[in-house]
């Protein structure tokens, strides 16, 4: 694998590029190789390595590596990847090499910001947080997660937020610069299977995995809460956001915390953090697929 050459005809200030790592439940479900490909291919983010995250099932954090790697062999890219912790904060103690990058990562001195994109559970950046402290004033972390501003009682349970609830609140609690993309924004940014198959699936061996990855996914049995031929890249956002951080509406308001049933729970002595009302799924969507023809070729 080597370093891949994109078709693009503008360039990115140096000043505005971002240190980015990606924090990815990979493997459990469809939507999160499509915003790892995201990633990859955005010249304005320095992609410095990707974590895989567990989805609080046995061995879920390896079947994650393992998803990363195939990713990047589809895509021909050489990126770091790191094994993050097993599970959530109460059932692994030890620190995991992903914990240990991020420190290593925030603490470097260097004018490009760091940015952790987070897709998933949010157990590696809490458990960063416990073992160094300090990296709380170096990163800023956007977190695909919870019912967003509390009081709002939970629709459903919330998957990211569920899979490590006392890592969750950790990270709401800490006064870190945290960027949050609740349900109701995540949601929305919908592709038809269709779509996929027409515009997605002719761009190489990426295109191909993740059609396939998708179709597969979506008549399996663990997809019964989907509509059947359209699906929600609800992990993309974080990516999104990260090139451009006017993408979608976003206000200031008391972080909130997360009750076992994941509804949004007002603490009153929670900090503000960054909360995302809306996002534009049109630049979403038309960013990635622009991106993947262009460095791939749509045959």
């Amino acid at each position: 694998m080597g370093e891949i050459k994109m078709g693009f005809m503008y360039e990115v200030p140096d000043y505005k590029k971002l240190r980015v790592i990606v924090d990815t439940d990979a493997a459990c479900e469809a939507d999160d190789p499509f915003a790892i490909a995201h990633a990859l291919i955005s010249p304005k983010l320095m992609v410095k390595g990707i974590i895989a995250e567990h989805f609080k099932e046995a061995g879920s954090m390896e079947r994650s590596y393992k998803e990363i790697e195939t990713i990047l062999e589809a895509m021909d890219i050489d990126v770091p990847i790191f094994k993050g912790q097993d599970g959530p904060l109460s059932e692994d103690k030890s620190v995991s090499d992903a914990v240990r990058f991020i420190v290593d990562e925030a603490l470097k001195e260097d004018d490009h910001k760091l940015f952790i994109l987070c897709q998933g559970a949010i157990t590696n950046v809490a458990k960063a947080i416990t073992v160094e402290p300090r990296i709380k004033d170096k990163i800023t972390v956007i977190w695909i997660g919870t019912h967003g501003e509390a009081p709002c009682k939970a629709p459903f349970t919330e998957f990211n937020s569920v899979n490590d609830i006392p890592a969750a609140n950790l990270v709401l609690s800490s006064g870190i610069d945290l960027w949050l993309v609740p349900s109701h924004v995540y949601i929305t940014v919908n592709i038809g299977l269709a779509e996929i198959q027409r515009r997605i699936r002719p761009c190489g061996k990426i295109g191909e995995h993740l059609f396939k990855n998708m179709a597969d996914y979506n008549i399996s049995p663990y997809a019964g809460w989907t509509q059947g031929e359209s699906w929600s890249l609800g992990d993309s956002p974080a990516i999104a956001i990260a090139i451009n951080q006017g993408c979608g509406h976003y206000h200031y308001a008391r972080a909130p915390y997360v009750a076992d049933n994941t509804s949004s729970v007002i603490k009153e002595d929670n900090p503000q953090i960054r909360i995302y009302t809306d996002i534009d799924s049109r630049y979403v969507l038309e960013d990635f697929i622009s991106k993947l023809e262009l460095t791939y070729g749509a045959n």
